[in-house]
């Protein structure tokens, strides 16, 4: 009688379930057009078919680059693509939005680079535990996927860092420091100089004026380093006591190496495909470490929404796909066929030997799948921050390794382990005290795990020893030369 009618006669379980069943087995429709059965629920009340889910992807990543102005029309961006998820939407959408059949296209001129980390080593090694095969494959297919976009590209190896020269831990000119010019103004006189190309029969040939930029880097096609290169680089990251230390290691090379790319391919802005859930994950990660001074530099400063990182002066770099969740950009990539090239993360052969960046992780995502607005409040959290102004524009007032502006006084060092000032301080900058007062509070701790010093990469410890160098000229020096706060005499 209670199921038949559907009234609660005392056991109201059942009229529930009757309720229940015919609600799953209808779809529920797009909130967008309202037409469509909806193909993907994004937050709770967002469920949208393809067709709209596409349409408010798109939007989402041209209103970004829209409300920031920072790029600007006919400037040189480098896309760096690491084959996996993000960067790989991000990709998409900048050649959707250079086609000929968008609306209102993208004007800036990309290039795209990639970075082969995975070096040939064991499950305890150094890098990402390829075989040679394994990375030749790799290799290849990123080389396919780049020259199907019809823009330049750049194939580099993580070996390649170690050539690099000391300049590149030099901020460059610019910044925030320095005036920029108006936008609207770029943007009258690229549509001026189109007009003209066309009047003069000379537009038209390709997107952006991408015709006139070179092809990939050298014309050569994908091919692994030197062994002896690769030897060298496994004995850097074997030297790394941890795999936290590992993992700055790493980020700090890659990081590196695509700042000189883009310096020296004439690129004054660098795409980064980093999401709303790896931002989350950064932001607790650097709390972790030390890095609570440069929370809003490494990833959601508020005066430009998180959207670029200007600390290495003449490159910015900017993050379009910060909005997005990693769930959200998995499912673009599934159901319009983005293509993706997955390498292996970092690894140790023991779970309890994970890194901060792991563990950070797990605990996140972990959250995430019980509480929904997890990573969206870290993320939002974030987006509070500000940079503080820097003190000094000066290269000795900026850390070694990762250029933001030293948190630590010269009075108040680091308290070195024992193990540390046993080193031969007779070797100047190949001593690990050398290097101390170069860092930042969390370069020092990730220093201290790194291994002896002659290990490290060869642009770094010459850099260490001309700013030691010309810390030492300075103190012979210091009491000729006038300090920026002493008043002048008579001064009042």
């Amino acid at each position: 009688m209670c199921e038949a009618s559907g009234r609660c006669g005392g056991c109201g379980e059942a009229p529930v379930r009757r309720r229940a069943a015919p609600a799953c087995s209808r779809p529920r429709p797009c909130v967008k057009c309202g037409d469509g059965p909806a193909a993907v629920v994004i937050r709770i009340g967002d469920a949208f078919c393809r067709a709209c889910f596409r349409e408010y992807f798109v939007h989402k990543f041209r209103a970004m680059l829209g409300k920031n102005r920072v790029i600007f029309p006919g400037e040189k961006v480098l896309l760096a693509l690491s084959g996996g998820m993000a960067s790989s939407a991000m990709l998409r959408q900048v050649q959707e939005g250079l086609s000929r059949e968008t609306a209102k296209r993208l004007r800036f001129v990309p290039g795209l680079i990639y970075i082969d980390a995975a070096a040939a080593v064991p499950t305890e090694g150094a890098v990402c535990g390829q075989s040679l095969v394994q990375r030749e494959q790799t290799l290849t297919r990123m080389e396919a996927l780049l020259q199907e976009t019809g823009f330049p590209y750049y194939l580099a190896s993580l070996e390649q860092a170690l050539e690099l020269p000391g300049s590149i831990l030099r901020r460059g000119p610019g910044g925030d420091s320095e005036p920029s010019p108006s936008y609207k103004a770029a943007v009258e006189g690229f549509i001026q100089q189109q007009r003209q190309e066309e009047a003069n029969g000379d537009g038209g040939t390709s997107p952006a004026g991408l015709g006139t930029q070179d092809g990939p880097a050298g014309g050569s096609h994908a091919h692994l380093p030197a062994a002896a290169r690769t030897e060298e680089l496994l004995r850097l990251f074997d030297a790394a006591e941890t795999l936290t230390a590992k993992e700055e290691l790493l980020q700090m090379l890659r990081s590196h190496l695509l700042l000189h790319t883009a310096r020296t391919q004439g690129y004054t802005k660098v795409m980064t495909g980093e999401s709303c859930t790896r931002v989350a994950i950064k932001l607790l990660t650097n709390l972790a470490l030390g890095r609570g001074a440069f929370l809003a530099v490494d990833t959601t400063p508020a005066h430009l929404q998180g959207f670029v990182d200007s600390r290495h002066g003449d490159v910015t770099v900017v993050r379009p796909m910060r909005d997005y969740m990693a769930k959200e950009i998995a499912f673009y990539n599934h159901f319009f066929g983005v293509p993706t090239v997955i390498t292996p993360p970092l690894h140790a052969k023991r779970r309890e030997k994970t890194s901060i960046h792991r563990l950070m992780e797990n605990f996140l995502l972990g959250l995430q799948v019980d509480f929904p607005s997890t990573i969206s409040t870290v993320y939002r959290t974030g987006e509070k921050l500000s940079v503080a102004p820097a003190e000094s524009n000066g290269e000795l007032q900026r850390c070694l390794l990762c250029l933001c502006a030293l948190d630590i006084a010269g009075e108040e060092e680091l308290a070195l382990e024992p193990t540390l000032v046993k080193e031969d301080t007779g070797n100047g900058a190949e001593s690990r005290a050398a290097f101390i007062p170069l860092l930042c509070y969390s370069c020092r701790l990730t220093f201290k795990e790194m291994g002896p010093p002659a290990t490290l990469p060869p642009y770094v410890r010459t850099e260490a020893q001309r700013r030691n160098c010309r810390a030492l000229m300075k103190q012979q020096i210091q009491e000729f030369l006038l300090e920026d706060d002493e008043e002048e005499p008579g001064g009042s």
